[in-house]
């Protein structure tokens, strides 16, 4: 028994459709028929897997199947050790797996707490407490301030009620309900303000409702079954690691059947099959067919990483850990990869990008328009008038609209303290009176001393008709008040009809047309800029009267002032949404809010801009799936939606071909946040539901710190590549090195066993060691990765082939001078072949910690977890070679010094072969970098244009200062487009590159920083003379360091719009030798970079190159007379 279109009913009706009665209530009898019907009000769930299901899940793998079968296989032909091994990985891996996902979720259990435990019904006409749980459609609730909401219901009541809806709509400040009146149908859910709903709590007023709805047929209820309706989706790195160990199996098994075929026919007599039959071939042969398929297993146990499903999961662990110390706390493993390609973030504004704490930023009297600094409900913050500190404490009219904000008001502001001693302020009341009292207290305002002289006797309470407040007060001889006067406060509009005089210059003045529009319009610009608005006024009295009515005390007003608060940003959100942007991905605001409040706030921190689409849940409501996921990519702001609204939100953005992280931190948030890759809850403001929900919780509430776990998941996936790359290249490797052997008629140079701990011990180590890699600096300088780009990409499978070729060819050639060394005792050769791979593989590790740049770029010792993995890997071999009692095991024998040497070449022939091809890569992509500049660098016109056509706003632009005459080119390109549109903000930057105090003495007296700054004024004085010629005014900067990340840094730090740089003339020679600062920072930053070509040299074409050659052409002439 529920009604859902309640809201579009008369009282009367939703009454006789529920068979209630409104005076009396239900009958006790009633009520327990209707519980036994309908059942509890409260919320189920779905049953969870048990751990039989979760452990079957980790089993049920392709590659782990495999691994299972060699296993058998191994134990059944007499290789235990080989068939132990197998097993204790198989499982280590599923051990680590069900215990991370046994963790079940608590979302219903959530949602659970936040129903009200017990309700204030009427039952056979008598006011009764019941447990919550026994509530039914029908019953009549009595609703006081502080309580929750126990179900979904239609008032029929309502005394100044206001309801905190934020964690359903994220509606920012409580809705004042009506319920009187009648909704239309279709009206979205935060606007139903004759009904009440299950969560919520009540902040002011009082009020009745009939249940219309509980337990799963509630707003609430409807959000827990669209949770539980979502299954759990692969995230894009199962999926490749899917797809990677099924390519992997089906190669292992196809090259296993190529090489017992292979093997079959050059080894036996398989013609014989057909002349003796196939029994008495297998027993002739048997004793062959056993080595050959023991080679098979052999190249299964090769080809197959054994490893690698026990280091991703270790990895993803390990990536936790470093994601709490960036205050992101992970609740699903894949989530920590998941995010390092996200391309979306949707995100709640309320309590996300806002910090849900009213608060007072502009306000007006008496002529006076200022502003107030501070965040949230701390009230700590300063005065500004045309910028200028304003002391209201001695401005007669600020003193009297602050004085009148704080009295004429009920909320109280508390200061609490945790156990760690950090001190927090909170609301006790309506948040739009905390702001109002908070604006008063950062003046320096307390309300007990006030209230102490100006002592509250009667008042007038809010009302949602009148939407205005009056307080009484007496003021006993208190300067500047009369004896008995009467503070009111309300919507501008309906205060200032009210009022015949307005303050002015401290005095009160008859309130003249002119003044009427100045308030006016005051009032129209502050609500332009998103801001709730309020108006204070007062009124002298002649007696305190007995019972106040508004048509006595509320009229012949004087205007004192208005105030406009907004829910802010979060001071930090604007840079971490620039930081997004620079990093490829999108940002987009979702919200229950309005409009107009929606776009002020998302203009502000730089989510929506010029030709952005913002969408209401109305509008979205008309859309189809298609025509929404056609709008997706423009869409910069939804406003007024609902959690379905949200979810289809989601899903048009996946349909897009996006991986979206969803950001939120109420009970709305709560479906999106499950139907999203990854759900993002914030830990300190979020509710129970969505910290449930998420994926992954943010335990600082910072919306710079998912920036933060983006960039730590790219690393992460970063590194999971590069285990993979290492692992994958010693496989194929050790492939090539059994089939090349079996090519050549050789022995097989290593045995399973040599396999086994080579993928698991040898490179298991150093494996891990990569997986705690700090990253490549330029890890956020680039766009998301695709989410269907394969693990193996194109580069990666050139480098498995390139190194895997070189090994083999090692591998062999060190085996058969082994064979030459030691004829007949194949052992010893075995030994050489497997220590040589085992060292090699070591040494290879090193240069596999960054796919691109070289060793040496990125420091060789700088990875300590890297130097510690081998070092105790090649303890290990050693031990294996060395050792007498695990030589049986291996079957190793001890090598001489003799053999040593020998080796040592083959050490490093995979390692330099690797890093020749990371040379090879780097040229690669200088010489795309180039293709692509031409188009990359935008014009400074085209860049001007598009703001002006934005709204006109100031175009910044950044001109670097080399101290060469080329900076006079990229000046005079600017000069020339400021004499076309002169809307434009110029900042010089000059970079000195750090010299050492020693170099600084040698070449002058000075100290270092005053050295760099006279050496900046020389290079600056010849741009700033061209500028001053023309008028045309600048900011100048001087920063020390390394030249491209200065000039990128200091671009984002200005916010410019714009990067004209200089460039020096160069030939193919310089540019094969220089590092180009323009590539540098095309790389570094995502605002538009136009490059002026020069006429000046570089100094390597000026300097370097005559003094390489010279020194080159010197050596071959001495090396002549020799």
């Amino acid at each position: 028994m529920q009604d859902k279109e309640a809201h579009a009913k008369s009282i009367v009706e939703v009454a006789a459709g529920l068979k209630a009665h409104i005076e009396l209530g239900l009958s006790q009898d009633e009520a327990q028929r209707r519980l036994q019907q309908f059942g509890p009000n409260e919320l189920t769930e779905r049953p969870r897997p048990g751990f039989l299901a979760l452990l079957w899940d980790q089993f049920n793998n392709y590659l782990v199947i495999i691994l299972i079968i060699a296993a058998v296989i191994s134990l059944a032909l007499g290789e235990w050790v080989d068939s132990i091994a197998i097993m204790c990985i198989v499982v280590l891996n599923a051990v680590v797996g069900v215990i991370q996902e046994s963790k079940a979720e608590q979302a219903l259990a959530a949602l659970k707490k936040m129903a009200a435990p017990n309700a204030q019904v009427l039952r056979d006409g008598h006011q009764v407490t019941v447990p919550g749980r026994e509530l039914v459609a029908g019953d009549i609730v009595v609703l006081e301030a502080g309580n929750y909401v126990p179900a979904d219901m239609r008032l029929i009541s309502s005394v100044n009620l206001k309801i905190e809806e934020a964690s359903l709509t994220g509606e920012s400040v409580p809705v004042e309900k009506n319920a009187a009146i009648l909704l239309d149908k279709e009206i979205p859910l935060g606007d139903r303000r004759n009904s009440a709903f299950m969560s919520t709590m009540v902040t002011y007023g009082r009020g009745k409702g009939l249940v219309t709805g509980t337990g799963m047929h509630t707003q609430i209820g409807m959000i827990a079954e669209m949770i539980q309706s979502y299954e759990d989706e692969a995230t894009p790195l199962q999926l490749k690691l899917q797809h990677l160990g099924k390519v992997l199996g089906s190669s292992v098994l196809a090259i296993c059947a190529i090489v017992l075929v292979y093997g079959l026919f050059r080894d036996t007599h398989l013609t014989d099959v057909f002349q003796i039959g196939l029994l008495n071939y297998l027993e002739a042969e048997q004793k062959d067919i056993i080595n050959l398929f023991m080679t098979a297993v052999s190249l299964a146990i090769a080809a197959v990483p054994e490893g690698l499903p026990a280091i991703v999961t270790i990895c993803l662990a390990l990536g936790m850990q470093q994601m709490i110390k960036r205050h992101a706390l992970i609740r699903k493993l894949p989530a920590v990869e998941t995010l390092g390609c996200a391309t979306v973030i949707c995100s709640d504004k309320t309590g996300t990008l806002t910090q849900n704490e009213m608060t007072v930023v502009q306000g007006w009297t008496a002529g006076k328009r200022f502003k107030v600094t501070g965040e949230g409900y701390n009230p700590s913050g300063q005065f500004l008038l045309d910028d200028q500190p304003f002391e209201t404490r001695g401005d007669p009219d600020g003193t009297l609209l602050l004085q009148g904000a704080l009295l004429c008001n009920d909320a109280l502001v508390d200061r609490r303290s945790d156990e760690a001693g950090n001190h927090s302020w909170h609301i006790i009341g309506d948040p739009t009176e905390g702001a109002m009292t908070v604006v008063a207290m950062k003046a320096g305002f307390e309300r007990a001393e006030l209230e102490k002289s100006l002592p509250r006797v009667q008042e007038i309470p809010f009302d949602s008709e009148r939407k205005r407040m009056t307080t009484i007060h007496r003021a006993d001889g208190v300067a500047g008040y009369p004896p008995i006067f009467a503070f009111v406060k309300g919507a501008p509009d309906v205060v200032l009809d009210l009022c015949t005089h307005v303050r002015e210059n401290g005095k009160a003045v008859p309130l003249s047309e002119q003044q009427r529009r100045e308030v006016l319009d005051q009032n129209r610009d502050l609500a332009s800029h998103a801001l709730r608005v309020l108006g204070v006024a007062y009124r002298p009295l002649d007696a305190v009267p007995d019972h106040p009515v508004p048509e006595t005390v509320e009229k012949e007003l004087t205007f004192v002032g208005l105030l406009g608060m907004i829910d802010p940003a979060r001071p930090e959100v604007t840079e971490a949404v620039k930081v997004a942007s620079g990093a490829g991905l999108k940002t987009v605001m979702v919200t229950g809010d309005h409009k107009e409040t929606a776009e002020a706030i998302a203009r502000e921190i730089g989510i929506l801009r010029p030709g952005g689409l913002v969408l209401t849940g109305p509008q979205i409501e008309k859309l189809s799936d298609a025509e929404l996921a056609a709008k997706a990519d423009n869409l910069q702001v939804c406003c007024r939606v609902s959690p379905q609204h949200k979810t289809r939100i989601v899903d048009a953005m996946k349909e897009r071909g996006h991986v979206v992280a969803m950001t939120g931190d109420g009970v709305n948030d709560a479906p999106a946040l499950k139907r999203a890759n990854i759900g993002v809850a914030m830990g300190i403001t979020g509710t129970d539901v969505s910290k449930q929900t998420a994926d992954m919780v943010l335990t600082d509430d910072n919306f710079a710190s998912i920036v933060a776990a983006i960039e730590q998941g790219r690393i992460i996936y970063s590194n999971i590549r590069k285990f993979v790359y290492f692992l994958l290249a010693c496989n194929v490797g050790e492939i090539l090195i059994i089939f090349g052997a079996m090519l050549v008629g050789m022995p097989i140079p290593l045995r399973p066993v040599h396999l086994l701990w080579l993928n698991l011990v040898s490179d298991g180590a150093p494996a891990l060691a990569l997986g705690m890699e700090k990253g490549d600096p330029d890890t956020m300088k680039h766009a998301p990765r695709p989410p269907k780009e394969p693990v193996i990409n194109r580069d990666m499978a050139i480098g498995i082939g390139v190194v895997a070729l070189v090994d083999a060819i090692a591998i062999l050639f060190v085996f058969s001078l082994g064979l030459q060394r030691y004829p007949g005792h194949l052992e010893a050769a075995q030994t050489i072949a497997f220590v040589t791979l085992c060292i090699s593989e070591l040494v290879r590790a090193f240069t596999a910690r960054s796919e691109y740049h070289s060793l040496f770029f990125i420091g060789v010792f700088s990875n300590r977890w890297m130097v510690w993995a081998v070092g105790a890997s090649l303890l290990l071999v050693l031990m294996v070679v060395y050792v007498p009692f695990l030589q049986p095991f291996f079957d190793t024998v001890p090598l001489t010094l003799n053999d040593w040497l020998m080796m040592l070449p083959f050490f490093f022939a995979s390692a330099i072969a690797m890093e020749l091809l990371k040379v090879y890569f780097r040229r690669r992509s200088v010489k795309d970098l180039e293709a692509r500049q031409a188009p990359a660098f935008s014009s400074l016109a085209s860049t001007s244009a598009s703001l002006e056509a934005a709204g006109g706003n100031m175009l910044k632009v950044l001109i670097p200062v080399d101290g060469s005459r080329n900076s006079e080119f990229a000046a005079r390109r600017v000069v020339k487009e400021f004499m076309n549109n002169t809307a434009m903000e110029l900042h010089l930057l000059n970079v000195q590159v750090p010299l050492s105090s020693y170099i600084t003495r040698f070449v002058s007296r000075k100290n270092v920083m005053d050295y760099h700054r006279d050496e900046a004024e020389k290079a600056l004085r010849p741009i700033r003379q061209l500028l001053d010629s023309f008028g045309i005014p600048y900011a100048v900067h001087i920063e020390v360091g390394e030249r491209a990340e200065s000039i990128t840094a200091t671009a984002h730090r200005l916010h410019c719009d714009h990067i004209v740089m200089s460039s020096a003339r160069k030939n193919s020679l310089t540019r094969l030798v220089e590092s180009s600062t323009t590539n540098r920072v095309l790389e570094l930053t995502d605002v538009p970079v136009e490059v002026v070509a020069g006429d000046a040299v570089s100094r390597w074409e000026r300097y370097g190159i005559p003094a390489g050659l010279g020194a080159l052409l010197a050596l071959l002439l001495a090396i002549v007379a020799d």
